[in-house]
């Protein structure tokens, strides 16, 4: 099966809650998340809450990866959507589960960009359908 994308949604549990209320400590792991995934970040915006909790995301050439923390229940959410074969989101998972000190983990993958269905749905022949990134 032939797909443009790969997206994992991540669940992390009883993690550290002082990390996770650390608008900088989250932006520096998400960007060195993307970098251990061999992806190449392009720029990342992220956003610390009153009283508690971080939301923010890394864009990178190769999609994104964003992440929305709540302290108080030591719980994150991440998504890790990556384009291409030279990205592995895997890698940014464990890395992340990692840095955060998460006790439990649950996470699912989900085939983004499935060529088949692209074809199907286009309305005129779009021939290969490949990820092809922007020159470096």
């Amino acid at each position: 099966m032939e797909q443009l994308g790969r997206h994992i949604l991540v669940e992390l549990y009883n993690c550290d809650k002082e990390i996770l209320n650390d608008n900088n400590l989250i932006e520096k792991y998400m960007n060195e998340a993307a970098e251990v995934a061999n992806a190449t970040i392009v720029t990342s915006c992220f956003h610390i809450f009153n009283p508690w909790g971080v939301s923010g995301a890394v864009i990178i050439q190769e999609s994104h990866l964003t992440i929305h923390t709540w302290p108080e229940y030591g719980y994150a959410s991440v998504d890790l959507f990556t384009c291409g074969d030279s990205v592995n989101p895997w890698k940014a998972f464990d890395y992340l589960k990692t840095k955060l000190k998460a006790e439990k983990e649950e996470a699912t993958e989900v085939a983004r960009g499935l060529s088949d269905r692209i074809q199907y749905y286009a309305t005129q022949n779009l021939g290969e359908i490949k990820f092809k990134p922007d020159a470096k």
